[in-house]
């Protein structure tokens, strides 16, 4: 043999193990590291997917408190329930903080509704609750016992809403002196009775917005009895009166 043909043995000897080497090494060591590669990026997108969970997670937490607020604030301005007494109370003290004797509450209404409130209630499947209060006071007293009464519920400039009691629309406000004016002559003519017909509005019952929100809004309603108040029913008077 040939020293030429020595060294193309070598080379053939040396191509064959290279080959070897790399169908038993190399080859299967690439293939694994292309399924670890393959598994590390799936693992990279779990761990981005779980990361952007938590901040949505963080975020809903920091905003959980003030969400709750607002939640029970719309089920204190429209409960799941008739909630008269609670009523009774708010007019109690609305009343009382704007120096006005608040006389009674009567369950229904006069007829004079507003079509377009009540077909968009019923369309929300909200329930429609109409009143008619009956107040004493001056005049002025009574026009911010009003303004009152409209504030219970009232939406910001900035879109927020806020509720201090029950959302009330006003349909009509009829005053005229009371009885003991004209029983004491021109001297208290300043006295009149407000008659304001308005409409309070419920959730239908399955639809409460959490189950202890008209409570926990409410703070413990005082039943209408505590107000000097009266009725043969606690949800659905047909008359109230509240003794001054």
């Amino acid at each position: 043999m040939t020293g030429r043909d020595r060294m193309v043995l070598i080379g053939v000897i040396v191509v064959v193990v290279l080959v070897a080497a790399w169908m038993t090494v190399v080859s299967p060591e690439r293939q694994q590291a292309s399924k670890l590669s393959a598994e590390v990026a799936a693992a990279q997108a779990t761990l981005s997917s779980a990361q952007g969970k938590l901040a949505s997670a963080r975020t809903a937490q920091s905003q959980y408190a003030s969400a709750y607020a607002a939640l029970v604030g719309l089920g204190k301005a429209v409960p799941p329930k008739a909630e008269v007494p609670a009523l009774i109370d708010q007019l109690a003290q609305a009343s009382s903080a704007k120096s006005v004797d608040f006389s009674s509450i009567t369950a229904g209404g006069s007829g004079s509704s507003s079509s377009a409130a009540t077909a968009s209630s019923s369309a929300a499947g909200i329930s429609d609750q109409p009143f008619t209060f009956v107040f004493e006071g001056s005049f002025f007293d009574l026009e911010h016992l009003l303004q009152r009464l409209t504030d219970f519920a009232t939406l910001t400039p900035a879109g927020d809403l806020q509720v201090s009691g029950r959302l009330l629309t006003i349909q009509s406000v009829k005053l005229s002196p009371t009885s003991s004016s004209s029983a004491q002559g021109a001297g208290a003519a300043s006295n009149l009775t407000g008659t304001i017909a308005a409409t309070a509005y419920v959730l239908p019952a399955a639809q409460g917005l959490t189950a202890t929100s008209t409570a926990s809004a409410t703070g413990a309603a005082t039943p209408a009895s505590s107000t000097g108040a009266t009725t043969s029913s606690p949800t659905a008077p047909a008359v109230v009166t509240v003794d001054p």
